[in-house]
């Protein structure tokens, strides 16, 4: 049975503040997990809501084994869009991030294909190199922001769940983890462990159908093949609380095309491009 409210206890959230991250109860049903599993049909079909298109559009590939990413589906999705500004998803971020509000950074819809239990070509195989989703964000200015994903199916190792580093997210930004693409988990791994000069240790999170995994934007976190035979399918809302700004770090990203043609330092990230999920204020 789903939770039907976003407040988390401070056990939750010291949890969290430990080991960068958290896992949920269920949070979405067998109806709303079904429309998010046929909103991946229809996006991969380019079968869109409206006549715009996403912020970075998927194009087919020759190889069925590969991973597919989109970002900013919620612009081309209305299921997408009521998914990743749910409210009670971003009570639970806020709570997290210790604000009084959650705004969409941006989302992503992710299918990790199924290559069989017989299939054993990692170099096709979908695994997410580990990485910190920071790396990729360097335009705010602070590092709190926190990813929500959420499993449209029970998902385990079996089926290419993701793992995380508990506690890497005190280790700072390691310029070594943006791999998401790198698929050789092992020389990736030795790299950032290198960098970083941590002992390393992998958990990885066992998800129900409608549970949501949260991560710090420091985590590191990556995931290995899928050997069932059908699609491992996630929707994932970034989340940004009360407060984030621009900042020119030298490593400008596309949402910055969001805040107009010239954003300034401190211009605060709080247009309709980023909509909130979650306000304190709405809620009183």
């Amino acid at each position: 049975m789903k939770v039907t409210s976003g407040r988390i206890s401070q056990e939750d959230r010291e949890f969290y503040k430990t080991n960068g991250y958290w896992v949920s109860p269920v949070l979405f049903d067998e109806q709303e997990i079904e429309d998010m599993r046929k909103a991946h049909d229809r996006i991969w079909s380019f079968d869109y809501d409206g006549d715009g298109f996403p912020l970075d559009e998927w194009r087919p590939n020759s190889n069925p084994k590969m991973l597919r990413k989109i970002d900013n589906s919620w612009w081309i999705n209305d299921t997408i869009k009521n998914t990743v500004t749910n409210p009670i998803l971003g009570q639970i971020a806020a709570g997290l991030m210790d604000s009084t509000e959650a705004r969409l950074w941006y989302d992503q819809v992710i299918y990790k294909p199924g290559t069989g239990k017989s299939d054993k070509d990692t170099q096709a195989s979908g695994n997410v190199g580990w990485h910190q989703d920071y790396i990729y964000w360097r335009c705010t200015n602070h590092e709190n922001l926190v990813t929500a994903w959420i499993a449209l199916q029970d998902t385990d190792l079996t089926n290419g769940c993701m793992s995380v580093v508990p506690g890497s997210h005190t280790w700072g930004l390691l310029e070594g983890s943006d791999a998401f693409f790198n698929r050789d988990l092992e020389s990736v791994k030795s790299r950032i462990a290198q960098e970083s000069g941590k002992d390393w240790k992998e958990v990885p999170l066992l998800l129900k159908a409608g549970q949501v995994s949260f991560h710090h934007a420091y985590t590191i976190h990556g995931s290995g093949q899928n050997h069932s035979d059908h699609p491992r399918l996630s929707v994932v809302a970034h989340l940004m609380p009360h407060g984030t700004a621009y900042k020119n770090r030298g490593h400008n990203v596309d949402n910055i095309r969001l805040l107009g043609p010239r954003p300034k330092e401190g211009q605060l990230f709080d247009n309709d491009y980023f909509p909130i999920a979650y306000s304190a204020e709405t809620e009183q």
